[in-house]
C-alpha cells in the first residue's frame, strides 16, 4: 500500500557477498625457498541484515533501494593471513516488518524490537588456505578451496503496524475523528467513504501518566477477506493488534448485521484474530436518549462489551478509555 509517504510493502532484489578464496601460498625465505604452505583463508561475503528501528513507520526510505547487493570477502594472502570480510549491509526497518523470500512466500524474518538485528541472508563462506590441507603425508598442498558464492533471489518486505487498538468499522464510521478526539494525531477527516486510504498512528493519554497507542486503520467493505477494496493489505495490520475496537454509527440502518458483517471478514481472513479481546462502540451517538440507547442496546451481540460514544460531544470518551485499558492489562488465559 503505497498513499504519500505511508509505504508498507516494497520487492527488492538482494544479493549477499560471495566468500574470498583461500590462499595456496608457499613461504619463502633466505634459509629454505620452500619453508612450506602459509596460504591464509579467504574472508567471508557480507551479510545482508535487518535492524528493528522503533523511529520508523513507514518502509517509505527503502521505496528507491532496487538491489541491495552486499560486498565479496577478500581473498586469503600469505603469512596465514585471512582476508576481509566483505562488509555487511544493515537495513534498518519499523518494528513490525515482515521478510518473505518472493517466489515462495516463505516468512523468513520478523522484526518486533527496538535494536533487534538479524542475518536475513548470509554471506559466502571464504575459502581454505592450503595450510589447512597440509599433513604428515601431503606437506605441501598446491590448492585452496575457492569462495561460497552468495545467495541472492527477489524479497519482499511487508509492514504489519504494531498498535495497541485498532479502530475496526466501515468507512466513514467515525474511526479518524475518534482518534484525533483521544491523541494528537491529525487523520484527514471528511464526511465521504474512504477518507481513510492509510494507517494513522495515535497516542491516547490515560490516567497516571500511562498511555496506549491507537491506530486508525482504512476501513473493512464487505468481501475484504477477499481482497476487494483495499482488502488483505488493510487486514494485515489487524493482526498486530491487542485489542480490537469495532466502530459502529449509531445512524446505521443495522447495527447488528453491521458488526456481523466485519466479525465474518476478520474470520474469513484469519480466525486467529477471534482470540483477540474486542470491544464495540456505536459512535455518532450524541443525538440518542438513553430510552432509545437501552432499545439498541437489545440488538447488540451479548459476547462483546459496548458502550455508546460520540466524540464530537466527548461523551463516553473516558468510559470507552477505561474499557480499552482494562482489557489491555487484563491477564492472559
Amino acid at each position: 500500500m503505497e498513499r504519500g509517504n505511508f509505504v508498507d510493502q516494497i520487492r527488492i532484489f538482494c544479493r549477499s557477498g560471495k566468500g574470498g578464496a583461500g590462499s595456496a601460498h608457499f613461504e619463502r625465505n633466505k634459509m629454505d625457498a620452500m619453508a612450506g604452505p602459509d596460504g591464509g583463508n579467504g574472508g567471508r561475503g557480507g551479510h545482508i541484515i535487518l535492524r528493528g528501528n522503533s523511529q520508523l513507520w513507514t518502509l517509505l526510505h527503502m521505496r528507491y533501494y532496487k538491489t541491495v547487493l552486499a560486498k565479496d570477502g577478500e581473498p586469503g594472502r600469505k603469512n596465514n593471513s585471512t582476508g576481509h570480510d566483505g562488509a555487511d549491509i544493515i537495513i534498518e526497518v519499523p518494528l513490525g516488518t515482515v521478510a518473505r523470500d518472493e517466489e515462495t512466500g516463505e516468512q523468513e524474518i520478523e522484526i518486533l524490537e527496538e535494536g533487534q538485528e538479524v542475518i536475513w541472508i548470509k554471506g559466502g563462506r571464504g575459502g581454505l588456505g592450503n595450510t589447512n590441507f597440509a599433513s604428515a603425508t601431503n606437506q605441501a598442498p598446491e590448492y585452496a578451496q575457492p569462495g561460497e558464492m552468495g545467495s541472492e533471489g527477489w524479497k519482499q518486505l511487508e509492514l504489519k503496524i504494531l498498535a495497541d487498538v485498532g479502530l475496526v468499522g466501515f468507512p466513514n464510521a467515525g474511526k479518524s475523528t475518534l482518534l484525533s478526539v483521544v491523541s494528537a494525531a491529525k487523520p484527514k477527516i471528511a464526511n465521504y467513504a474512504f477518507t481513510t486510504l492509510t494507517p494513522q498512528l495515535g497516542i491516547v493519554s490515560y490516567r497516571d501518566n500511562k498511555s496506549f497507542c491507537m491506530a486508525d486503520l482504512p476501513g473493512i467493505i464487505e468481501g475484504a477477506a477477499e481482497g476487494k477494496g483495499l482488502g488483505h493489505r488493510f487486514l494485515r495490520h489487524i493482526e498486530r493488534n491487542s485489542v480490537l475496537l469495532f466502530l459502529i454509527p449509531a445512524d446505521s440502518n443495522d447495527l447488528a448485521k453491521e458488526y456481523a458483517i466485519l466479525y465474518n471478514e476478520l474470520k474469513e481472513y484469519n480466525e486467529e484474530l477471534l482470540h483477540k479481546r474486542m470491544i464495540l462502540a456505536v459512535s455518532k451517538s450524541e443525538m440518542l436518549d438513553d430510552e432509545l440507547k437501552e432499545e439498541i442496546a437489545k440488538t447488540l451481540p451479548t459476547d462483546i462489551p459496548h458502550v455508546f460514544i460520540s466524540s464530537m460531544a466527548n461523551q463516553g470518551i473516558v468510559e470507552l478509555k477505561d474499557m480499552l485499558w482494562a482489557a489491555l492489562t487484563a491477564p492472559t488465559e
